[in-house]
């Protein structure tokens, strides 16, 4: 894909939140569906295609109580396998200040899903993180690597009590799309999980809610600076 030079990068893992990040001027992006040997592709392609800035954006799990569905998380740091990677702290403070949170957090990166309450209090715990998702890692390191800034912003779509049933995961498809059958099969295989599918679903709502709101907000190339 032919890219003009001078873009912000935003990555997610959903396509639905990528659809969301290339509605404003200055931004591409790139979904892994949870496959980080692909998203490290996609991200290094983009980099050699242009890329200025690295953002990790879409929705991600609550690890602490104050972080209702819906809730905006805009990233201090990262922290992976015992290393902690910084944000670029002007553009990770213009967020903040634009969007309206009142702190910037730690974001935990993962490598898989957070399925239960217990995984995420353990993480918190382990890392002090207040959200955590399967891309900002990817992002982090990177960025680093390349010498590039990078910022986090992500909507809490399950909050700390919120337990993932497995017709969700087997709803992710490997490209990022959602795979309807896929969530029809295992919902075959054990119907008593559909409440709280549905329950999920409306929390995921209310956090492509919020992604929606702080693209407005932000503008062009999410709120990067003048990168030419």
């Amino acid at each position: 894909m032919e890219r003009e030079p001078g873009f912000v990068l935003a990555v997610t893992g959903l396509r639905a939140e990528a659809r969301i990040a290339e509605r404003t001027e200055g931004v591409e992006a790139v979904s892994g569906g949870g496959d980080v040997a692909r998203l490290e592709d996609l991200i290094t392609e983009a980099i050699n295609g242009g890329a200025e800035a690295l953002i990790s954006f879409g929705i991600a799990a609550g690890l602490v109580w104050n972080m209702a569905a819906g809730t905006c998380a805009v990233g201090r740091n990262v922290v992976h396998d015992g290393t902690s990677y910084a944000a670029d702290p002007v553009w990770s403070g213009h967020i903040k200040s634009v969007i309206g949170v009142s702190d910037l957090v730690t974001i935990a990166g993962v490598d898989q899903p957070l399925r239960s309450q217990a995984e995420k209090k353990a993480l918190h715990d382990e890392t002090g993180a207040a959200a955590g998702d399967m891309e900002s890692h990817v992002v982090a390191r990177l960025a680093a690597k390349h010498e590039l800034p990078f910022a986090v912003l992500r909507a809490i779509a399950d909050p700390v009590t919120r337990e993932i049933p497995q017709a969700a995961l087997d709803g992710m498809g490997a490209d990022g799309r959602i795979n309807i059958g896929g969530v029809l099969v295992s919902l075959a295989k054990d119907p008593t999980v559909l409440r709280s599918l549905v329950r999920l679903a409306a929390d995921t709502r209310l956090a492509m809610g919020t992604l929606f709101r702080c693209h407005d907000l932000l503008g062009p190339r999410l709120g990067f600076g003048d990168i030419g």
